[in-house]
């Protein structure tokens, strides 16, 4: 029972009877134990291996079965879990044990999923580029220990990446799900603004909504775009069907790097190669920006509404923000405009590969890609290609229609390669 298999494929084994989820679970717990990495922080294991065990008995039993039934899976120290502690990386909050799930928790164990744990985070989320905090520390990425595995659901990716789970739960404001799986060579989605209920997402005390959503999303990262479509379905509702179902009937803009933010010799050439193999599978390629778009703006606009965001939270306004208003508004209708033609928009996730720990040139321009779908409130994620270290290739879709990009990535995969192993080569895992 390896564990890099996906979701998809062990929920069909375990209700089939032909995977235990107790085994698979004390699997998970053994890896967790053995692993360096630093990825998970907190574990229920009695309670996760007698609900694993209870979901084999309801297997044999012949019982109605949830499309995530059995399912060990970890989740992001932000988010509330039951019995477990919610401590967004803060020493205050380390004794802090949740009473009830976040509906994004709640959501996950109806369809079930056996929660076992928690994935490390950024110190109060509070970076994009690495996680780390002075409550559990830094965590490694599994492909090169010496670099950093983006932040702040850097946990949440690592875990994935070094076999600790089959499936996670992260939030993005900007960026904290996309780069976190482009630097560990994961799938990471941040789903059409407000698809994901994020009650429950905060830290400790008493219930706070957000002032205002926009930009902050919760999504799934995973080890399949299939994955990614299950556990949206599970957790935001149904989707949409995509646009099209056939990988060569995708029509598909391009921009694979900008003079504002020139990507790395590795990153072009591995997102190069990959859209010279979708072309000749029969893609048809659009270069270029929508009309109306200058990635520099939009980029600068999405930094003001990140502002906006947090100064929201303190019951203040910026100076100039009904201008800004006005700037996201006329950008997301160009979006819009755009994507009526083109079905999915390709670009880098993030312009390197991970980055060592501690290392600061360039660090914010880790975000210039990420704002290009985050300010529009567009469904974007991000899929691993390329050999060695992975690169991001980031595929943006049209509002509420997040399978539409999904649908594209989990195709896409059989020309450009998906998840590997750390140290398994390269190309699409076919035999987990």
């Amino acid at each position: 029972m390896t564990p890099f298999r996906t979701a998809t494929e062990v929920a069909a084994g375990i209700r089939r009877g032909e995977l235990s989820s107790r085994a698979l679970t004390e699997q998970l717990f053994a890896r967790i134990d053995a692993s360096t990495v630093n990825a998970v922080i907190a574990t229920c294991r009695e309670a996760a291996l007698e609900a694993a065990s209870e979901a084999d008995r309801a297997v044999a039993r012949g019982d109605d079965t949830g499309p995530l039934h059995g399912v060990p899976m970890t989740i992001k120290d932000a988010f509330a879990a039951t019995g477990l502690p919610t401590t967004w990386g803060e020493p205050a909050f380390a004794d802090c044990v949740a009473d009830e799930d976040a509906a994004v928790v709640h959501r996950l164990r109806a369809a079930g999923a056996i929660v076992v744990g928690k994935s490390n985070v950024h110190h109060l989320l509070a970076d994009f580029g690495r996680t780390e905090n002075p409550l559990h520390g830094r965590t490694l990425n599994p492909r090169d220990p010496a670099r950093t595995p983006g932040g702040s659901s850097g946990g949440a990716a690592a875990a994935l990446a070094d076999g600790l789970t089959y499936l996670e739960y992260g939030s993005d404001l900007a960026g904290s799900i996309r780069i976190p799986a482009a630097y560990c060579g994961v799938y990471g989605l941040k789903p059409t603004a407000g698809t994901v209920p994020l009650r429950g997402f905060q830290p400790p005390g008493p219930p706070a909504p957000l002032p205002r959503e926009f930009p902050s999303a919760a999504g799934p990262l995973a080890r399949s775009a299939a994955d990614l479509r299950l556990a949206l379905r599970v957790t935001g509702g149904p989707l949409r069907p995509a646009r099209q179902t056939r990988l060569g009937d995708f029509r598909v803009g391009v921009v694979l790097d900008d003079p504002a933010c020139p990507v790395t010799g590795e990153v072009g050439a591995a997102l190069s190669d990959a859209v010279d193999a979708l072309a000749r599978a029969g893609v048809r390629v659009r270069e270029g920006w929508p009309a109306d778009v200058d990635p520099v703006v939009q980029a600068e606009a999405f930094g003001f509404q990140v502002e906006l965001f947090f100064a929201s939270q303190e019951g203040r306004e910026p100076a100039g923000t009904a201008g800004q208003e006005q700037r996201r508004a006329a950008l997301t209708a160009a979006w819009a405009r755009y994507l009526a033609g083109v079905d999915v928009f390709l670009c880098p996730t993030v312009f390197t590969t991970a980055l060592p720990h501690d290392h600061r040139d360039r660090y914010d321009d880790q975000v210039f890609w990420i704002a290009q779908a985050s300010l529009p409130g567009l469904p974007s994620l991000s899929a691993p290609v390329g050999e060695g270290l992975p690169a991001g290739l980031q595929v943006v879709g049209p509002a509420h229609e997040d399978d539409t990009a999904i649908t594209f990535a989990d195709l896409a995969a059989d020309v450009v390669g998906g998840f590997v192993p750390p140290g398994a080569g390269s190309g699409r895992v076919l035999d987990r």
